[in-house]
């Protein structure tokens, strides 16, 4: 008596996580999916994707959408990328901050990178080379976002502008926090 319970509860698991296996394969080809051009009918297929259950395929369609925009690039795509960055916030798949940090860094002349409350001697100054790195990447990113998928070469230039005069200014401000501490 005892071997058969045991036996049917062996079967039951292995029925169970059989089960449970048959599951989770069609969410993985469900959300493993090559977004196509246009830039709009591509951002309605990663919305219903990532309201249905794909969460965490965002970065990877939203990398996805940004190599459509510059394959067809447009100064609507700058609000195309808004309007589906606040929609995945209103949906929870993002947070609102993630929202606008993300849109900022490819879309907006201003530096996330650099943003901050903070003290620059003691808090930027002894950081100051992997500050100066994450505003160079963050520069790519514009230089995607501006140039490539919405043809905004005003802007980037501008962005281009404030990079080198925040290394400028951040380097005499760390040169006179030095002289200051000295």
């Amino acid at each position: 008596m005892n071997i058969t319970k045991s036996i049917l509860g062996g079967v039951v698991i292995l029925g169970l996580l059989s089960l449970t296996a048959c599951e989770t394969k069609p969410v993985v080809g469900f959300c493993s999916v090559t977004l196509k051009p246009g830039l709009a009918s591509a951002i309605r297929l990663a919305e219903d994707k990532l309201g249905n259950g794909c969460e965490y395929s965002f970065d990877n369609y939203y990398t996805q959408l940004l190599n459509i925009a510059t394959e067809n690039p447009d100064p609507v795509n700058k609000q195309l990328f808004s309007q589906f960055l606040v929609g995945m916030s209103e949906r929870g798949v993002i947070s609102k901050r993630q929202a606008k940090s993300t849109y900022n860094r490819y879309f907006n002349v201003k530096f996330v990178s650099l943003m901050g409350d903070y003290n620059t001697c003691s808090q930027t100054c002894p950081v100051r080379g992997k500050v100066m790195a994450d505003m160079q990447r963050e520069l790519r990113d514009k230089e995607l976002g501006l140039m490539q998928a919405s043809e905004d070469s005003a802007s980037y230039h501008r962005a281009d502008h404030l990079f080198k005069e925040a290394q400028l200014v951040l380097e005499a401000t760390c040169r006179a926090c030095e002289a200051g501490g000295s």
